[in-house]
C-alpha cells in the first residue's frame, strides 16, 4: 500500500546514498500513527480504494490523471469518489480519475504554465520538489521528461493523497516522501533542477531556507523559487506583524529586487525573474475538494487589492537561479 523500498533500493551506492540511509527512519516519524491521529483512517480509505487498471495516464494536461477505453461500473467509480472524498481537503491540482474531476484549491497547472516555458529542460534531470503537497507538480514534470522525481512535504494527508493518486499514475520515477527540506542531508548537491514554490515566506530564515536548496543542487543545477513578494525596490521586505492573508506562519515577503539579491548574496549565478502575477479568487478557492475558507475570505471585502489585515494582496514571483559551478550533464 505505502511502501518505499523500491527507492531505497536504487539510491543505495550511488549520489543518493545518504538519503538512503537514512529514509527508514524518517518514513517511521513522518507516517506515525502515534504522532498523527487521523493516519489510520486515510490509511484505510486507501486501502479500500477500488482496483481500476488504467490504459491511459496522462502527466502532460491540466488535469494529471488516469482514463481506461471501457468506463468502469457505476458503482465502482461511486466507490472512488467517496474514498477521494474521504481524503478531503485537496489543495494542489487539478486530477481526473477515470472520469471524476478533483477540483482542487488550487489551479496548479496555471503556476505550471507561468514557468514551463522558462526552466532548463526537464528530460533525464533528478529534479527534487519542495513542500509539493499531493504532487501535482512533480507530476507534470515527470511528464516533461524527468528521470526521477523526489516530492517532500512533511503533511502525512498529502503524502496518502499521492499513494492514492499513485494506485491509478503507477509511475516509479514520482515519489512524494513525509519530509521536509530539513530532513535532506546537508550538502547533498545530488539534484539537477530544485523547485520551491510556496515555502520561502513560511520560513523564519529565508536566507537559510536558500541555503539549503542550493545545498541540494548539483553544480550548475538550476532553483526554481516561487514566493509571495511586494512591490518594491533593494532591500524593501515586508516582515507582518500578526496574520497575512489570515496565516500566521509568514515571516518575510521580499520585494523582487530583494528576492534577487538574497540569492546572489548566497552564490547563486544567472538570477533571472520569470513572472509576477497577483493570485485571483479563480486560480485559489473553494471547491467541494476544498470546503474550508480560501482567498475569497482572507481579502478586504471592501478592496480585494488588500488582505484582510490591511496589506497588500498576495502577489507572486517566480524566479530562477543557479547554482555556483560547472555544469556537467554527465554527473550521476
Amino acid at each position: 500500500m505505502i511502501d518505499y523500498q523500491a527507492l531505497i533500493d536504487r539510491w543505495q551506492g550511488g549520489a543518493m546514498d545518504a538519503w538512503a540511509q537514512l529514509l527508514p527512519e524518517q518514513l517511521a516519524a513522518g507516517l506515525s500513527p502515534q504522532r498523527y491521529g487521523d493516519l489510520p483512517r486515510w490509511l484505510q480509505i486507501l486501502a479500500d480504494l477500488p482496483d481500476i487498471a488504467p490504459d491511459h495516464i496522462r502527466l502532460d494536461r491540466a488535469r494529471v490523471g488516469a482514463d481506461c477505453n471501457a468506463t468502469p461500473e457505476p458503482a465502482t467509480i461511486a466507490l472512488l469518489r467517496e474514498g477521494l472524498q474521504g481524503l478531503h481537503p485537496w489543495r494542489k491540482g487539478p486530477f481526473e480519475l477515470f472520469g471524476i474531476h478533483i477540483d482542487t484549491e488550487w489551479r496548479s497547472d496555471w503556476k505550471w504554465d507561468r514557468l514551463a516555458h522558462a526552466i532548463d529542460d526537464l528530460e533525464g534531470r533528478r529534479v527534487l520538489d519542495v513542500g509539493c503537497g499531493s504532487g501535482y507538480h512533480c507530476w507534470r514534470m515527470a511528464g516533461a521528461g524527468a528521470a526521477e522525481v523526489i516530492g517532500i512535504d512533511p503533511t502525512p494527508l498529502f503524502v496518502v493523497q499521492y499513494w492514492a493518486l499513485q494506485k491509478y499514475l503507477q509511475r516509479s520515477d514520482v515519489w512524494v516522501l513525509p519530509a521536509g527540506i530539513e530532513q535532506v542531508p546537508s550538502r547533498l548537491q545530488a539534484f539537477d533542477t530544485v523547485f520551491s514554490m510556496g515555502v520561502l515566506y513560511h520560513r523564519r530564515s529565508p536566507m537559510d531556507h536558500l541555503l539549503e536548496l542550493r545545498d541540494c543542487l548539483r553544480p550548475g543545477g538550476q532553483l526554481v523559487l516561487e514566493t509571495l513578494v511586494i512591490e518594491g525596490g533593494p532591500g524593501d521586505t515586508l516582515v507582518p506583524e500578526g496574520r497575512y492573508a489570515r496565516m500566521g506562519n509568514v515571516w518575510f515577503l521580499p520585494s523582487i529586487d530583494t528576492l534577487l539579491g538574497w540569492l546572489r548574496k548566497l552564490g547563486f549565478v544567472d538570477t533571472r525573474l520569470v513572472d509576477v502575477t497577483v493570485t485571483s479568487i479563480s486560480e485559489q478557492r473553494s471547491t467541494d475538494w476544498m470546503r474550508f475558507q480560501s482567498l475569497a475570505d482572507f481579502l478586504d471585502p471592501q478592496d480585494n487589492c488588500k488582505s484582510i489585515e490591511g496589506h497588500p494582496a498576495p502577489r507572486r514571483a517566480i524566479v530562477t537561479a543557479r547554482a555556483p559551478g560547472t555544469w556537467d550533464p554527465n554527473l550521476v
